[in-house]
């Protein structure tokens, strides 16, 4: 062996050994994904921190999008534990993690939640419908010939439906990366999109162009995207009242002395109407695991356990009080055995 290839083994067994030593010095869960699911996350791994003595799990909002990607990334203390999603993993995000070895996945159905359109206290109520939405906000409009799309023209509430208010369209949302973002495309696009009957229609001939019709948010300044903080948007709606903003419900739930929310087809975003179902734009919400993760990193099965408990995510449980809707008991009860046996996903649940 020469003394150059000498050295060079030895430098790749120290930065190996370090490598090694970093990796075993993680002794906390780490948690990324969803903003909508980051609150409910965050205050269930303080109550486990204080009530179970070990570290308070780290919690970071990186959207469900890139959640999914550092998830997906690989198995390993340097990888993230959990990821939080305010929509089910797609096909492809499931497909990655398997090529990538995150081979056992558990998931979590842990609520539901309401997506809202809300603006400032100041500002006057406003009663949309979902028809509404697809038409202030979609890139693509029909034109005034049936089968026709135009660039959309639309720059007031008023031109989309004459009995709305006369102001400028200024929504504010997440980005791409967002679950909110894919769930209000699909519920509040897509559910206005296919009140079009020739739409509808093109949904069974060109699915593909179905989708990226009703699915894609203009960009011509209408629609603002404001990054994966919630938080944020609130602010900003308290300094603007002309404009709107696009988040979860517990934010309104919890900002409920500062901005409102617009009725969907006569509706409020309520606990109650979220809960049932009458609410038109609703959602469930998820997180996943890395079984491989489990007895690695200390206290995931504790992690889940405070989660999954009664006290947390039951229907009087603290969780319901940030907002979060529970799921109903059943569904509840075996969500928690299926979760704390950590049965791994088949892979048949993911969205195609």
């Amino acid at each position: 062996m020469t003394q150059r290839t000498s050295i060079s083994a030895l430098l790749f067994t120290v930065a190996t050994l370090m490598a090694t030593s970093t990796a075993m010095a993680r002794n906390s869960i780490e948690v990324v994904g969803s903003s909508t699911v980051y609150p409910f996350s965050t205050v269930v791994a303080e109550r486990y921190g204080r009530s179970s003595g070990k570290p308070t799990p780290k919690i970071e909002s990186t959207g469900s999008g890139g959640g999914m990607k550092l998830f997906c990334s690989g198995v390993g203390t340097n990888y993230p534990d959990i990821t939080n999603a305010s929509r089910r993993i797609k096909m492809s995000e499931f497909k990655k993690c398997q090529t990538n070895g995150v081979n056992d996945i558990i998931e979590v159905q842990v609520g539901y939640d309401g997506i809202v359109i809300a603006n400032s206290v100041d500002a006057t109520p406003i009663a949309l419908s979902r028809k509404d939405i697809f038409l202030a906000l979609a890139a693509k409009v029909p034109a005034a010939v049936e089968g026709e799309l135009i660039d959309n023209p639309y720059n007031t509430w008023q031109e989309v439906n004459p009995a709305l208010p006369n102001t400028a369209i200024e929504v504010m949302g997440p980005p791409p990366t967002s679950g909110t973002r894919d769930a209000f495309a699909e519920l509040g696009l897509e559910g206005g999109c296919k009140q079009i009957g020739w739409i509808k229609a093109l949904k069974k001939t060109n699915k593909s162009a179905y989708k990226a019709l009703c699915h894609t948010i203009r960009e011509d300044g209408k629609y603002i995207e404001v990054g994966e903080n919630d938080n944020l948007i609130v602010q900003k709606l308290q300094a603007n009242p002309a404009a709107m903003g696009v988040f979860g419900f517990s934010f309104l739930d919890q900002n409920a002395d500062k901005v409102q929310g617009a009725t969907i087809e006569a509706v409020e975003p309520t606990f109650d109407s979220i809960a049932d179902k009458s609410y038109p734009i609703s959602r469930p919400l998820y997180f996943y695991v890395k079984k491989a993760h489990v007895g690695v990193v200390p206290g995931i099965k504790g992690y889940l356990n405070e989660f999954t408990s009664e006290r947390a995510w039951g229907e009087d449980g603290y969780l319901a009080e940030k907002g979060m809707i529970p799921l109903p008991d059943k569904e509840r009860r075996a969500m928690a055995e299926s979760t704390r046996s950590l049965t791994p996903m088949t892979g048949n649940e993911a969205l195609k």
